[in-house]
């Protein structure tokens, strides 16, 4: 939260608005607002959109400094130009392997079911990363999600299932649910739980537990209202550091983790 307030604070003064100004504008006191950029009071998501109005800025320029628009100076004029999102492929060689063994684990515990295909495996591996950030305030598999109209996804996947089916790790197989285009993925061996600590395994299993029985467009729709999601532009790199504004009903700060799920 105190990245948060100190962006929007720095937003604020390069506009040469007061905080009683921007208190106004948002509908709260100026108190309020000093405890917003102190990082001691949460943003809706609502609030949220509404300052990346006010500041002419994307939602995620105000997570992220490397997505803030860049000055270009010319001798003719000046002019202002986004600087694309880094689309960043590779990730950490110590995240790639724990990337693949919890794609393992992910498969050979749910990806028989029926429903699970690559969409699902999407989603899941998104609320396994985002949960834990939630939690923890660390990355397990560190992945780059783009919000899309189905939902995020991860960027790397592509590249570290072609590495996995071409070690013989997984198998790649085309399927049908209820008529409609699936791909499955089937391990071809077990995956190394020594790259997993225990809360990482817990976290894992609590979000297979909780989601792994919806199919594609059930848990597509239910990525749409996760506030990570609903506040990063479409197209855009979902910031982990949204994670700490959601809902109740998404936040897995409070849940005991370890408990069963019906």
């Amino acid at each position: 939260m105190a990245h948060l307030g100190l962006r929007i604070k720095k937003y604020r003064e390069s506009r040469d608005l007061s905080q009683e100004a921007l208190a106004r504008l948002l509908g709260v006191s100026r108190p309020t607002m000093s405890l917003i950029e102190n990082g001691q009071r949460k943003v809706s998501a609502e609030d949220i959109k509404t300052l990346s109005e006010l500041f002419g800025v994307s939602v995620e320029a105000l997570f992220d400094e490397k997505k803030e628009p860049q000055l270009v100076i010319r001798e003719t004029a000046a002019e202002y130009k986004k600087r694309e999102p880094e689309m960043r492929i590779d990730i950490p060689r110590k995240n790639l392997r724990k990337f693949k063994e919890v794609l393992l684990y992910i498969i050979s515990k749910v990806g028989a079911k029926a429903n699970v295909g690559e969409t699902v495996i999407y989603k899941l591996l998104y609320f396994i990363d985002f949960d834990h950030y939630e939690r923890y305030e660390e990355q397990l598999i560190g992945a780059t999600y783009k919000k899309n109209k189905y939902g995020p996804t991860p960027i790397e996947f592509r590249k570290v299932i072609d590495q996995m089916i071409e070690a013989n790790e997984i198998v790649k197989i085309p399927n049908k649910y209820f008529n409609y285009p699936q791909t499955k993925y089937l391990p071809l061996r077990n995956s190394d739980l020594s790259q997993l600590n225990a809360r990482e395994k817990d976290v894992i299993d609590h979000v297979l537990n909780r989601l792994s029985d919806m199919n594609a467009g059930q848990i597509s729709e239910y990525s749409h209202n996760d506030v990570p999601w609903l506040t990063t532009d479409e197209g855009g790199i979902i910031p982990y550091e949204a994670v700490f504004y959601r809902t109740p009903a998404y936040s897995v700060r409070k849940d005991d983790i370890n408990a069963d799920v019906p």
